[in-house]
């Protein structure tokens, strides 16, 4: 069977179940830590991601108790860096409750060669290294008064840039709640603006759903 990938917000999961067994028939389902597998009568699947896993199956539940995981409020520190921009906010569910946004100048590349392209070379170095410092200093004041209530660190923008601020000594505490939370996805996301930083819970709540449906072309 042909599969798919998409995506759903905690909100709208039962009513997506309720029409995946509508167009496909009744249902089983097993609910493990990591994902919820739903089979329907004519043999389609969806293979549900659990949202900040691990899930604790609850046999009594709907779906193993994924719809009630999915729809937990949870407090969640989010880290975008990219080169030049950065930005750092805690959410309560999709709520956006402290942040700050920032930039620096990191020039491009050039095609230069020689002595130049080596200044140039440098120069640019010590301006990502100042713009990840900058950043490094925003995530220690936004994000460490929460770690010890944050349920997870989700990160986004360039991984190595994100790799380099989380470096800092500082912030060690977050570190490892993004190592803790590697069942979230790094977000894909343009240069770190405050619109950019307030549409990530979209993603991070989102349930990742892949669906395989029977081909029924005659």
């Amino acid at each position: 069977m042909p599969e798919r990938v998409l995506t759903v917000s905690p909100e709208r999961l039962e009513t997506w179940l309720a029409g995946f067994a509508r167009r496909h028939g009744a249902t089983t389902h097993r609910a493990g830590p990591d994902a919820v597998v739903v089979e329907a009568a004519d043999g389609a699947v969806a293979s549900c991601a659990v949202p900040f896993p691990p899930l604790r199956p609850d046999d009594a539940a709907p779906y193993g108790g994924l719809l009630e995981h999915a729809r937990r409020d949870r407090t969640v520190g989010v880290l975008l860096v990219r080169r030049g921009g950065y930005a750092a906010g805690v959410f309560a569910g999709a709520t956006l409750v402290t942040s700050k946004v920032g930039s620096r100048h990191v020039q491009g590349r050039t095609a230069a060669g020689g002595q130049s392209q080596q200044r140039f070379a440098r120069r640019r170095e010590k301006q990502a290294r100042e713009a990840f410092e900058a950043a490094a200093d925003v995530a220690s004041r936004v994000l460490l008064p929460h770690a010890a209530e944050l349920d997870a660190v989700v990160t986004g923008g360039d991984r190595a840039a994100v790799d380099h601020v989380l470096a800092d000594r500082r912030l060690t505490a977050l570190a490892q709640l993004r190592d803790r939370s590697a069942g979230l996805a790094h977000l894909a996301v343009p240069d770190p603006k405050r619109a950019v930083l307030e549409a990530t819970p979209a993603t991070f709540r989102a349930i990742r759903i892949t669906l395989a449906e029977p081909d029924i072309t005659p």
